[in-house]
């Protein structure tokens, strides 16, 4: 079993339970000492916005943005996906701190060596 850990993330505010539950178990899976990994593409790619995850609770009530101050914090690489995030005009100056920009390519060679879990 691999110890790397990848959470793919294509939901953003269109889906607050997805995307509550996938900052969630990036955030369990660092706990457990997983190399952890987050990707965001499609309407994802907007919950890299500073400040966006303020708004976003799932149905069970926790806050996306307890997980997210909790990935930031501990500098889990998130990694958005470029193109998603040109045609969304989601900036990398209006990012999150651990944000950057990544290709599909980039999202394969992870997956390839990662658990990947997709939400």
């Amino acid at each position: 079993m691999s110890d790397k850990f990848l959470v793919v993330l294509s939901h953003g505010m269109d889906n607050p339970n997805k995307s509550s539950r996938a900052l969630q178990l990036a955030k369990v899976a660092h706990e457990k000492g997983k190399d952890v990994k987050l990707f965001l593409m499609d309407d994802g790619v907007n919950i890299a916005r500073e400040g966006i995850v303020t708004t976003i609770k799932s149905a069970a009530g926790d806050e996306a943005k307890d997980h997210m101050a909790y990935l930031i914090a501990n500098k889990v690489p998130i990694l958005v996906c470029k193109p998603c995030a040109a045609s969304r005009q989601v900036g990398l100056e209006e990012m999150v701190p651990n944000a950057t920009l990544a290709t599909g390519a980039e999202l394969v060679d992870i997956a390839c060596e990662s658990t990947t879990i997709s939400f």
